[in-house]
């Protein structure tokens, strides 16, 4: 079991997936520094001094009207947080548009696809021919 194991690791593709689950995570945390340092605060500001994250929406005004995020989940007030997803949401834009263009620079780096053959076999002599032809000008069979 010890040598399968060993085996299925020392594949190309385990170490691959590997390395980007590490290089993935090390990534999400950078955006979500981005997006919570460097996006949110002028985006907050633009629209009048907003910090996102601690968006909500009181659902049960019984338990009083709390004037903050924090002071709801003190007061065991059920709200809706949803400038956290604004926040998520926009970091997730972010990771997907660099996903794009890293796959799209793989992509162009890779070999271009082999053009159309232009001639085929003809299967009794089996001499080189054009595609478009109906009879092999080598042995007249005709295709």
């Amino acid at each position: 079991m010890l040598k399968e194991f060993r085996t299925f690791i020392s594949r190309g593709n385990v170490l691959d997936l590997a390395v980007g689950v590490v290089i993935g995570a090390a990534f999400g945390k950078i955006v979500t520094t981005v997006v919570e340092s460097v996006l949110m605060p002028p985006l907050g500001m633009l629209l009048g001094r907003v910090d996102f994250s601690s968006l909500f929406v009181v659902l049960d005004r019984t338990k009083g009207n709390p004037e903050s995020l924090a002071k709801a989940k003190e007061l065991g007030v059920p709200v809706i947080a949803y400038g956290q997803l604004v926040n998520d949401v926009i970091g997730f834009l972010i990771i997907a548009f660099a996903v794009f263009l890293i796959v799209k620079q793989a992509n162009r780096l890779k070999a271009p696809p082999a053009p159309p053959a232009a001639a085929k076999d003809c299967p009794m002599c089996t001499m080189s021919i054009p595609l478009k032809a109906i009879r092999c000008p080598h042995c007249t069979a005709a295709l």
